[in-house]
């Protein structure tokens, strides 16, 4: 085989790999971080969202909550975290698999890898809306605010506190291992398709 068809076939199949590996690697990593700031907490609170778990600031921040109707944070998303991990890691999996995959369907096999990062953040906006939008009207403090949907990514303001969201370091990754893999299907297609093209053309050509 000629040493630039080599490196044509080989450029997808190394593109998959290195997404596969970014995925799994992005499993035990912080995939969001929100900082809430406001005169009385110099230091900010802060909370950091891995994907099977929250971390942080918890307690002060469900103390705060309660007060204007808030449920405790460690509430939401229970489903999504208790498979998270699995699920990425199946994930990673599939993402690996479409190295031997030299047709059409390979899309399929890469499409979860690829929405991975927007399907985190429209969970987590949502459950974001959820939580702020569903306050106890019977909370000490529920005629002080106004239910609110705090921002995702980015810089907002709930009652006193300024917010300040950020992708942790695993979504960078997955969100890396997307493009990777948008780009691999790109060089996929430019690789296999007139192998497909020609052996459909000759099986027409037989008949």
């Amino acid at each position: 085989m000629p040493k630039n068809d080599r490196k044509r076939y080989l450029l997808p199949t190394l593109l998959f790999a290195v997404a596969a590996v970014l995925i799994f690697v992005s499993i035990p990593l912080p995939y969001w971080e929100m900082e809430l700031r406001a005169p009385q907490y110099p230091n900010g609170l802060h909370i950091t969202a891995y994907v099977n778990e929250l971390t942080g600031d918890l307690f002060e921040i469900n103390g705060l909550n309660h007060y204007i109707g808030m449920r405790p944070l460690e509430e939401a998303a229970q489903l999504e975290k208790s498979v998270s991990r699995i699920a990425i890691g199946l994930l990673a999996l599939l993402t690996l698999t479409s190295i031997f995959i030299h047709t059409k369907w390979v899309v399929l096999l890469a499409l979860p890898a690829i929405l991975m990062p927007i399907l985190f953040l429209a969970d987590l906006q949502w459950w974001m809306a959820k939580f702020g939008t569903e306050l106890d009207p019977k909370a000490p403090l529920s005629s002080a605010i106004e239910p609110f949907v705090p921002t995702v990514l980015g810089r907002g303001v709930i009652a006193q506190f300024e917010t300040i969201a950020l992708p942790g370091t695993g979504l960078y990754l997955s969100t890396l291992a997307s493009v990777l893999v948008i780009v691999g299907l790109y060089f996929h297609r430019k690789a296999y398709k007139p192998l497909v093209d020609a052996e459909l053309a000759s099986v027409s050509g037989n008949q």
